[in-house]
C-alpha cells in the first residue's frame, strides 16, 4: 500500500492513488485511525483516496482521523490537487468532493480552488459554555463551521480547551456538532485557529474553517478582499469572495506541500487488524 504525505498550511494528510490499487475503497476505510495515529502510524490529520473519474477529474474520498467520513476539507482538497499534478501530471482539474464538484489548479506549492457558494449561512446567535458566553455565526462549507469572533491578546498561546470542544459538541449546534474557528483582526487580515470535528483537538489549519472565518470578516467589514489569513502553521491562505460575502463563491488559494512518500508496512496493517488502543487516533488521550 503505497502512501504520500502531504500538508497544506500544517493541516497534514495520508494520500492514497485509487488508479494503482481499485480495492482501496473497501480496505482503507477502516485502516485509517490507525495510519493516522500520532504514535503508532503515520500521523495525519485525515486520509484521501483519489479515484480517476472522467477526463482530469478527480473522485476524492475524505475520512478524518478518527475514521470517520467527511463530506469536505478543503486543505485536503488542495493537497489531491497537488497529489494529481504530480503523479498523474494534471495541472488543471475538476475534483468531486461530496460537497461539489471543485475546480482545481496547481502552480507549484500553490493550489487554488474555486468554491460555490455555503450551503447554509446562519445570523449571529450567543452560545454559553465552559462557562462562557460567545458570539458565533454558523457556515456549512461543506461542513458546519462555528466563526467566534474574539480579542484576544494572547490570540496564539491561549489553550482552546475547555471552551472549543465544549462549543465544538453544543447542543444548539445538533447532534454532529460543528467545527470551531476563533477569529481576531490582524493587521489587514485575519489570524484563525481552528478546533476540527474528528480529529477532535487543534489543527495548525482548517481551510473550509478559514473560508468561513474570512467571508464572516469581511461581510462584517474587519478586512478587505482578498483576505490573507494567518494560521497557527506559520503558513497563510488567501480567500477571495467572488461576490458579496457571506453568501456567495470563493476563491482559495495557498501552498500544498509534499513531505513524505513510502509503502506502508505490513506490521502496521497487521496491528490494525488485530485492535486499537486505549489512546485517540492522533495519540491524544480521550
Amino acid at each position: 500500500m503505497r502512501f504520500a504525505k502531504l500538508h497544506g498550511a500544517g493541516n497534514d494528510f495520508l494520500l492514497f492513488d485509487g488508479r494503482e490499487d481499485p480495492t482501496l475503497a473497501a480496505t482503507l476505510p477502516p485502516l485509517v485511525p490507525h495510519l493516522c495515529h500520532r504514535r503508532l502510524g503515520l500521523g495525519a490529520d485525515g486520509a484521501l483516496l483519489l479515484i480517476p473519474g472522467g477526463e482530469r477529474t478527480v473522485r476524492l474520498r475524505y475520512w478524518n482521523s478518527d475514521g470517520s467520513p467527511a463530506l469536505f476539507c478543503a486543505n485536503g482538497t488542495r493537497c489531491a490537487a497537488r497529489f494529481a499534478a504530480e503523479r498523474w501530471g494534471w495541472r488543471e482539474m475538476v475534483i468531486e468532493t461530496g460537497f461539489a464538484a471543485v475546480p482545481a489548479r496547481v502552480e507549484g506549492e500553490a493550489t487554488t480552488l474555486d468554491l460555490p457558494p455555503p450551503s447554509r449561512v446562519e445570523p449571529w446567535r450567543e452560545f454559553t459554555a465552559a462557562p462562557q458566553t460567545v458570539a458565533g455565526r454558523l457556515l456549512v462549507v461543506g461542513v458546519p463551521h462555528l466563526v467566534v469572533a474574539v480579542q484576544w491578546p494572547d490570540f496564539w498561546e491561549r489553550p482552546l480547551s475547555p471552551l472549543a470542544p465544549a462549543l465544538r459538541a453544543h447542543p444548539a449546534l445538533g447532534p454532529a456538532g460543528a467545527n470551531v474557528n476563533f477569529a481576531a483582526v490582524e493587521g489587514e487580515g485575519l489570524a484563525v485557529r481552528s478546533w476540527e470535528r474528528g480529529v477532535e483537538g487543534e489543527t495548525l489549519s482548517c481551510g473550509s474553517g478559514d473560508v468561513a472565518a474570512a467571508l464572516v470578516a469581511v461581510a462584517e467589514g474587519w478586512a478587505a478582499p482578498p483576505v490573507r489569513v494567518a494560521t497557527a502553521s506559520g503558513r497563510t491562505l488567501v480567500v477571495e469572495p467572488l461576490g458579496t460575502a457571506p453568501q456567495c463563491p470563493v476563491r482559495l488559494r495557498g501552498p500544498a506541500e509534499w513531505v513524505a512518500e513510502g509503502t506502508v508496512a505490513p506490521d502496521l496493517v497487521a496491528g490494525a487488524a488485530a485492535g486499537g488502543t486505549r489512546a485517540g487516533p492522533s495519540g491524544r488521550q480521550p
